[in-house]
């Protein structure tokens, strides 16, 4: 009988059975909506930070002439007391409800403890990039937001040049994978493709989360494919090929730099139209600042946040595209399609697998497993297997 694509893909989903089916589309369709709540959280957290003057009251201590002191003290406040106002909500969204849905069992001390170290560095590194985005606005004029591209691919690149070295290692231990079948393999691979052996790590995953993941980061010298330990323990030797294809696809294909240079296009998108929708918001959270003065750094933030996800179907609309990319990759230099396909599957625990076309295009930053089987499948009715006959 003739290899059916259409078969097959449905026999790789209906694999995870009815139940786990519904869990998955509960999951994820939740997750849609808290999109929606987070937004709300937002905008509260930002009115009761305007209307008790938190930042206006720290404001007048801080010396008037010394412009960038003013920036990243406001802007490092601002998000550090937002952070602790948006506490129980992110406790709810990030920890109560992955338990809930058996996608981390990371103990709660633990995941307080990493929540206020990454609530710390993102803070840091905010602060310090709005201290630029003021500095424009001051020096640039009206054109200011042209430069904010500038900036944030700066500013991208630096913290993914860092964050493999002195950033992860602070929440994961990342280690050579050990001795073993699966080493010979990953290293070979990453031969072939030009990544030195020690570029190939393993991460104790499991820590936060019971996701098959794996991902690829850094750039120049700091570049690297990281495996998480769920992946390994619950994957064959054909699928740590197939999963370790795509990453090394994502490094080789560049999409470190495809994604700077988005961001970089977005973020002059959005602050010409913060340039243009900031006093109505302003107004509206009844605050007196004007865009150049940090003061309205809450303002400011909540526009990002509504852009974010305006933004959202186009954002994932471009993670598809390096997603879709990188499968091929996989499939063209190791050709294991059921491999592929079979990993997949796996991560539809936490992904709904067969959403319908709006919902894959507006919420989803990796093409649904459906899809992405179905490509798979395609690609083994093209390539068949000659010692499958044999």
């Amino acid at each position: 009988m003739a290899f059916d694509p259409n078969v097959a893909t449905a026999q790789y989903i209906d694999s995870l059975g009815p139940a786990a089916l519904q869990k998955a589309h509960d999951y994820t369709v939740g997750k849609e909506w808290m999109l929606l709540w987070a937004l709300v959280v937002s905008a509260v957290v930002t009115w009761l930070i305007v209307r008790w003057g938190i930042l206006d009251a720290i404001d007048r201590r801080l010396p008037e002439r010394r412009k960038n002191l003013r920036a990243f003290v406001l802007s490092f406040i601002f998000l550090i007391v937002s952070g602790v106002l948006s506490l129980p909500w992110t406790i709810y969204d990030d920890w109560w409800r992955e338990t809930g849905y058996g996608r981390t069992s990371q103990p709660f001390a633990d995941w307080l403890g990493q929540n206020a170290l990454s609530a710390a560095i993102t803070s840091l590194v905010l602060a310090a990039f709005m201290v630029g985005v003021y500095w424009l606005i001051r020096r640039a004029g009206k054109r200011w937001w042209i430069w904010s591209g500038a900036l944030t691919a700066a500013v991208m690149a630096f913290v993914m040049l860092l964050s493999p070295v002195l950033i992860e290692p602070l929440f994961n231990k990342y280690e050579p994978v050990p001795p073993g079948q699966v080493r010979d393999t990953v290293v070979e691979m990453a031969k072939r493709a030009e990544i030195p052996p020690d570029k190939v790590f393993m991460f104790d995953g499991s820590r936060q989360s019971n996701n098959f993941t794996a991902n690829a980061g850094g750039v120049g010298s700091t570049a690297r494919v990281a495996i998480s330990d769920v992946a390994l323990k619950s994957a064959s030797i054909d699928e740590v090929k197939a999963v370790t294809g795509h990453e090394i696809g994502h490094y080789v294909l560049k999409h470190t730099w495809s994604g700077i240079l988005f961001f970089a296009v977005l973020a002059m998108v959005l602050f010409w139209l913060a340039e243009k929708l900031y006093p109505r918001f302003a107004r509206a959270f009844g605050s007196d600042a004007k865009i150049d003065d940090p003061r309205g750094v809450p303002v400011l933030f909540f526009l990002i946040s509504v852009f974010a996800v305006a933004a959202s179907p186009f954002i994932n609309t471009f993670g598809r595209t390096l997603e879709t990319q990188a499968d091929m990759y996989s499939l063209e230099t190791e050709n294991r399609p059921d491999a592929l396909a079979s990993a997949l599957v796996k991560t539809a625990e936490y992904r709904y697998p067969r959403p319908n076309a709006v919902e894959e295009f507006v919420f989803y930053d990796h093409p649904s497993v459906e899809r992405r089987v179905r490509v798979a499948m395609d690609w083994k009715a093209a390539h068949p297997d000659p010692t499958a006959a044999k």
